[in-house]
């Protein structure tokens, strides 16, 4: 249990980092230099720059609906990760902006600097198993909606892609055409940043779990995940006869199949990353 407080404890205040790398490279860093940050973020800056309205209020406001209805999807657990990333993310944004900052150098150096640290605090978010962008959270709850009726596997990538275009198309059309490029040089190093350090966290991830009492595992990861697993027979050098279980799951619900597999002990597990599943 204490082990378990202190996994917590951590892995907030991992999530409260990166939201704070994230807030000062949009405010003291990308903005300065006409370039914005991409999702649901990126609207609100979108909607800040056409109207003067506060920007950590736009964030805020933008990503509420998403959050609730991405705690009710995914669970209470992220939802409070999600809301302390999020918590942190717009007190970040208004405190950076009362910061003296200025990075006095080309506007390509400083995008590509200020996209680093952006994807380096993402990065520490996810991997901790909180979001603070809602277009993360509308891919997953529509490939979840869409697997769970034509019992298929599909990836994030896509849906991610398609959002993001559009808000590019928004600032190509509202703003201007530079600070569209600019923003999807930011996204280009974002997410490439992102992907190695999560593994692609976009791509379906099978998990492969080797057991001697399946079916509570079975069970549990059916009520909890509403997912199905694949079942063979194995067996151990040592200790011998046991099942191995398959199961498909997207990132963001990596976190309750981890939860899953540490309530039963006992188990050996491992995750890959798939690029595609045939059928």
């Amino acid at each position: 249990m204490r082990i378990k407080w202190v996994e917590e404890l951590f892995s907030s205040l991992m999530i409260s980092l990166g939201a704070l790398m994230a807030s000062f490279s949009v405010i003291c860093i990308l903005i300065p230099n006409d370039a914005i940050d991409y999702g649901t973020a990126g609207i609100a800056i979108i909607i800040n720059k056409l109207t003067g309205f506060n920007l950590s209020l736009c964030v805020g406001l933008i990503f509420l609906p998403f959050l609730i209805a991405g705690t009710v999807i995914l669970g209470k657990r992220f939802g409070l990760k999600a809301l302390l990333g999020t918590a942190i993310y717009t007190i970040g944004l208004e405190v950076f902006e009362k910061v003296p900052f200025e990075l006095n150098t080309e506007h390509f150096l400083a995008v590509v600097f200020g996209g680093a640290i952006l994807a380096a605090g993402l990065a520490l978010i996810l991997k901790n198993g909180g979001c603070i962008d809602g277009s993360e959270i509308f891919a997953n709850i529509v490939v979840k909606k869409v697997s769970e009726k034509l019992g298929k596997n599909f990836s994030l990538t896509y849906l991610l892609i398609g959002f993001n275009a559009c808000v590019y198309t928004a600032v190509f059309l509202l703003i201007n055409r530079n600070a569209a490029l600019m923003s999807l040089l930011v996204y280009v190093i974002a997410t490439s940043i992102i992907n190695h350090f999560t593994d692609r966290f976009e791509a379906i991830k099978q998990v492969t779990i080797i057991t001697k009492e399946p079916e509570e595992l079975v069970r549990a990861i059916r009520e909890d995940l509403n997912k199905t697993c694949t079942i063979m027979d194995s067996y151990g050098a040592i200790a011998g006869e046991n099942k191995t279980l398959i199961c498909y799951v997207n990132y963001f619900e990596m976190q309750k199949m981890k939860e899953i597999i540490s309530a039963h002990k006992g188990t050996f597990s491992t995750v890959s990353t798939i690029d595609e599943i045939l059928r």
